[in-house]
């Protein structure tokens, strides 16, 4: 399986963090199906130039949100989740992001009002419905 990731060195966030979050969305939007195989840490390392334990990083990151396992001996393979758990961790995901932005609006001296109109516009703008 070819797995195209954008990932950049431009951003803050670590690449083993670009890669896990780009293999977890693909899961929970269900563009990754249950048992599927995910190619090796070596492949995907040298199909995106990066270093085997960027990779391997990220995989372990996986493992543990229980979104992928190894089978020992023939890879990684992505878990099949039940369709109210993938919808429960993308709310989940989401809540902590936006808890994290809520805190630093309001650190920043926005009100609650200028918050939630901000949070509208964005969400208008940028497409919430699939």
């Amino acid at each position: 399986m070819d797995l195209l990731l954008h990932l950049s060195e431009l951003t803050p966030e670590p690449l083993h963090g670009q890669i896990s979050r780009q293999i977890r969305a693909r899961v929970l939007a269900r563009d990754i199906g249950g048992d599927e195989a995910l190619p090796s840490i070596r492949a995907l390392a040298r199909e995106h130039r990066v270093s085997v334990i960027t990779v391997q990083r990220a995989y372990e990151d996986l493992e543990r949100e229980g979104i992928i396992r190894s089978r020992p001996g023939k890879g990684f393979f992505v878990v099949a989740i039940p369709e109210k758990r993938k919808q429960s961790m993308a709310e989940q995901r989401l809540e902590i992001g936006l808890g994290r932005l809520v805190a630093e609006g309001a650190a920043e001296g926005l009100e609650s009002a200028q918050i939630r109109e901000v949070f509208e516009r964005v969400l208008r703008e940028k497409g919430g419905a699939r």
